[in-house]
């Protein structure tokens, strides 16, 4: 699964890196991204490649989908299994409409240390963004209000991630992420094709302060290494 992460990186490396168009954002680094919280997405438009057709806002955390009575259900779903994400009509809607990607420089799994959990952060060897699949919605409420929400795909875990857990987020190689963003692609085979194992000798992880299991902590203390009690 994937239930915290970070994005550390400046406003201008998020805008090279993603092909943004440049216009400031609602951005700021973060350090320990936890569910239920507003987090950075990109979103597409017929192409998906060019600057112009990327936008670049939050959407909160744990999908809220459009059929949904309430919200309540939102911390169900911070998360998808992305081998049954077609299975269902109401997710197969998401996963051929809206698709968006999560931009990330790493995130956290508790490994088991004894009696207690040790986070480790997990990141690519060589320390660049990665964007993460993800589908969102928008639900309305009773009043009008509308409350953008989403959530990151998941798979089963590479060889190196499955030392700690047995799943991980969809991360998204460049190419693939053109695709992902390409709202005039919906054919299920393509799209399913994108939604695989990332390669295990392209990552690294490291112990970091157990201070992370806590929200409110969210500075660059959160991503230090720390020494590995195992």
């Amino acid at each position: 699964m994937c239930g915290r992460f970070t994005i550390t990186v400046s406003w201008d490396e998020l805008v090279m890196r993603f092909l943004l168009d440049g216009r400031p954002g609602k951005y700021q680094p973060r350090y320990n991204i936890a569910p239920g919280q507003w987090i950075p997405a990109i979103i597409g438009g017929p192409g998906g490649s060019q600057a112009e057709e990327r936008r670049f806002g939050e959407l909160r955390w744990g999908l809220v989908p459009a059929w949904s009575k309430d919200e309540s259900g939102a911390y169900r779903l911070i998360n998808l299994r992305s081998e049954t994400a077609a299975d269902r009509p109401s997710f197969r809607r998401l996963l051929e409409r809206k698709r968006c990607i999560v931009p990330a420089d790493g995130f956290y799994e508790w490994k088991p240390a004894g009696r207690s959990k040790q986070p480790m952060r997990f990141t690519r060897k060589d320390g660049e963004l990665f964007g993460m699949a993800s589908l969102y919605d928008t639900w309305v409420a009773d009043d009008g209000m509308k409350l953008s929400t989403c959530t990151i795909l998941t798979v089963d875990a590479n060889a190196l991630v499955s030392e700690v857990h047995q799943r991980m987020p969809v991360i998204l190689t460049r190419e693939a992420e053109r695709t992902w963003l390409d709202r005039s692609e919906n054919h299920p085979k393509v799209l399913g094709d994108l939604l695989r194992v990332y390669p295990p000798e392209e990552m690294r992880y490291y112990p970091v302060d157990p201070r992370v299991g806590k929200v409110q902590n969210d500075d660059p203390g959160c991503i230090e290494p720390a020494a590995d009690p195992a």
